[in-house]
């Protein structure tokens, strides 16, 4: 059996490393995506607009005689324009460290850095903003809705969280959509856990299987889950994060579609110069760095924005 040498900074390219070592990456920030979970998946192309269809309504069929003129179609398709949009994130290295565990270094970032583009991306098609509160990239996000449903509204004899999730259901489909499923907030997960329905019967089914998507967490009223940090905003040990109160969002995924560009791309510049968080100026050839530049393309449009509904509180008594 062949054995692969410990990989060296000299091995890769001074600006650019191989897709074997970005593509682990960039599939896992897929994987770990709570909205990619759900949403469906379009072409995305990053120097031009894509404009992709987001079904409105399905065509109507029928029936016809010989010779007759055919139905047209009531059904609609809503285009919508797809845009390529960067998400970037600078590391800083010491140089010692890229020397003598290279290898050790690009498995750490395997790790990290699909976390770090999957909560950026959720929390832009979420909530319409950056991870430090400016306006978001993307011209629509999901809680533009005006559909609404506080938790804990129902008391525990009356379904308690159930019901609350079943009202946010009704609110969706009463207006022609369909329910398909829920992204939550992870600290709703003990609460979903621990309440029952009219029947005493869990409404959460767990059914995360091993190697599967990472953001997947089972069904809720009967639909799949998926959890995300950016569902609240509040990011763990991020403390520019806020709560905004918001425990979960469900609707009708159809009407949600992304895009991925190409690859993550990482370079890598033991000589640039970059600026941290306080304004100070930092040399990586002074201070012996390597600064590491994460980048990737992503996009993200929906349909109406009433096709969703937004869960709202922490659920008391449940």
């Amino acid at each position: 059996m062949a054995v692969t040498a410990p990989l060296k900074l000299s091995d890769v390219s001074d600006s650019l490393l191989p897709r074997t070592l970005t593509g682990p990456i960039f599939e896992k920030s897929v994987e770990q995506s709570a909205v990619m979970a759900l949403a469906q998946r379009a072409p995305l192309a990053i120097d031009a607009t894509t404009s992709i269809p987001i079904p409105m309504d399905v065509p109507t069929a029928d029936w016809v005689g010989q010779a007759q003129a055919k139905p047209l179609s009531s059904g609609g398709v809503a285009v919508k324009s797809m845009q390529a949009r960067k998400i970037a994130v600078l590391i800083p290295v010491a140089e010692e460290v890229v020397k003598t565990n290279a290898g050790g270094l690009w498995t750490q970032l395997q790790r990290d850095l699909p976390t770090a583009f999957a909560r950026a991306f959720d929390h832009a098609a979420i909530h319409g903003k950056t991870m430090r509160g400016a306006a978001g990239p993307f011209s629509d996000y999901l809680t533009m809705t005006s559909n609404a449903v506080a938790l804990g509204t129902n008391p525990r004899n009356e379904g308690g969280v159930w019901s609350d999730f079943v009202d946010g259901m009704s609110l969706v489909m009463d207006d022609e959509w369909d329910y398909t499923g829920t992204v939550a907030d992870h600290r709703l997960k003990p609460t979903l856990l621990r309440a029952t329905d009219a029947n005493g019967q869990p409404i959460l089914v767990d059914t995360l299987t091993p190697g599967t998507n990472m953001a997947a967490a089972g069904t809720l009223i009967g639909e799949p889950l998926a959890y995300s940090r950016s569902v609240s905003g509040k990011q763990r040990r991020q403390s520019a994060s806020t709560d905004t109160g918001l425990r979960a969002i469900g609707g009708d995924w159809s009407q949600a579609a992304y895009g991925v560009g190409m690859d993550i791309t990482v370079r890598i510049s033991s000589e640039a110069t970059y600026v941290d968080e306080d304004g100070g100026v930092h040399s990586a050839f002074q201070e012996n760095l390597v600064l590491l530049l994460a980048e990737a393309f992503y996009g993200y449009v929906q349909g109406d924005a009433d096709a969703f509904v937004k869960y709202t509180g922490t659920p008391s008594g449940s």
